[in-house]
């Protein structure tokens, strides 16, 4: 069984940045995803190993990178807004592991 641990979240003003961690076990990681309660799970980045794949709503802000050799992938977010506040995870893409890790808190306010 994959083990998933995010890490790195916190409180931000907005206009601040953060950069998230990801460090997996028994599997690969390729991607962010967060959720706000009361929604769902959405998408928000990923490593293609070609480019940059991003939603919409951080394109130009959210940058994925990763260390293959650590098996750990990285979430830079630059610029951000209130709208960003959420849990993010890490999983695989496109093929999602069922197993979610406990998620990193990211709470921008002022």
């Amino acid at each position: 069984q994959v083990q998933l641990v995010e890490s790195g979240g916190g409180l931000v003003e907005p206009g601040g940045s953060l950069t998230l961690s990801c460090a997996a076990s028994g599997g690969t990681v390729k991607a962010w995803y967060r959720q706000v309660p009361g929604k769902q799970r959405e998408f928000v980045a990923a490593v293609t190993g070609l480019s940059q794949m991003t939603a919409d709503s951080v394109r130009g802000r959210f940058t994925v990178s990763e260390d293959s050799a650590k098996n750990m992938i990285f979430l830079q977010m630059r610029n951000l807004k209130p709208e960003d506040t959420a849990v993010y995870y890490c999983n695989n893409w496109p093929h999602r592991y069922d197993y979610w890790g406990q998620g990193t808190q990211v709470t921008v306010s002022s």
